[in-house]
């Protein structure tokens, strides 16, 4: 490696001829990656799923709304539970952004999948922020429902035990993860389900960087040299600040402000 001006270490020089070389042998564990995450995809299409008996009641733009609502008649349904507090005047920066990286929602309705967000704000607040914002995503409020408890995207040990990631709020702890047990928590996932008939069932939940995958703009920072410069990546020396305190919504990069406490804990390790 060498290093500019600014003292990053950046990729040595080399010939054509030597670069094509490196580059096959980097193609070769691209491939080995590729046929791994098709292996592990193929594997969660297989895991069991859990059926659905609560009859969890939803605010939408049309009023009173059921989980199965949000199907919109297809067999499978994919939630973003949305980071947005019933206190907050506007939602999670990062959240925002995998909202932005969403593509238009005719080619998943192709396949026979639906797509919504959910949040515990309520109603009138998710509609103001998502016309400042541009979305057409469909968003439902769960305020006052069960629905971010029992799918472990709120965390208050008043209501339920503290589960995240799959992990218990001890093994949290002795992970080293703050858990501030004196107040609500609200934190990211991504849920599947699949209907057949009227009946629902719960296929996939995955949290913190399992979402990796779907940030479109992570995945094109990680095709380049400086990658998303944040502290955590190797080679070190890109990062500008801890964590991902450079996100912000998407209206205000061209402001000078912090970044909300969401987006401040860094590489997850959750």
């Amino acid at each position: 490696m060498k290093k500019n001006e600014n003292h990053l270490q950046l990729p040595n020089v080399v010939s054509l001829d030597e670069w094509n070389v490196a580059r096959k042998e980097l193609l070769d564990k691209e491939k080995e990656f590729t046929r791994a995450r098709d292996a592990l995809n193929a594997e969660r299409r297989r895991l069991p799923m859990v059926e659905i008996n609560k009859d969890y009641v939803l605010d939408g733009s049309h009023g009173k709304t059921s989980l199965l609502d949000l199907f919109e008649g297809r067999p499978q349904l994919i939630v973003h539970h949305f980071m947005f507090d019933p206190d907050w005047e506007a939602g999670c920066p990062a959240c925002s952004l995998a909202a932005d990286n969403i593509a238009h929602l005719a080619h998943l309705h192709a396949r026979n999948t639906s797509l919504a967000l959910v949040s515990r704000a309520p109603l009138l607040k998710l509609q103001r922020y998502k016309e400042r914002m541009g979305w057409n995503i469909p968003w439902y409020s769960s305020y006052g429902s069960d629905f971010n408890y029992d799918f472990h995207v709120t965390l208050d040990e008043s209501v339920v035990p503290i589960e995240y990631n799959y992990l218990t709020k001890d093994e949290l702890v002795h992970k080293g993860v703050p858990i501030d047990s004196t107040q609500s928590m609200e934190v990211p996932g991504v849920s599947t389900f699949l209907r057949d008939g009227e009946r629902i069932f719960h296929t996939y939940t995955t949290y913190a960087r399992g979402t990796d995958l779907i940030l479109g703009t992570f995945n094109y920072l990680d095709l380049t040299v400086l990658g998303r410069q944040e502290d955590w990546e190797q080679p070190p020396g890109r990062s500008d600040g801890n964590g991902k305190t450079w996100l912000r919504r998407h209206d205000e990069y061209d402001h000078s402000m912090d970044s909300d406490s969401c987006c401040k804990s860094g590489k997850n390790n959750l």
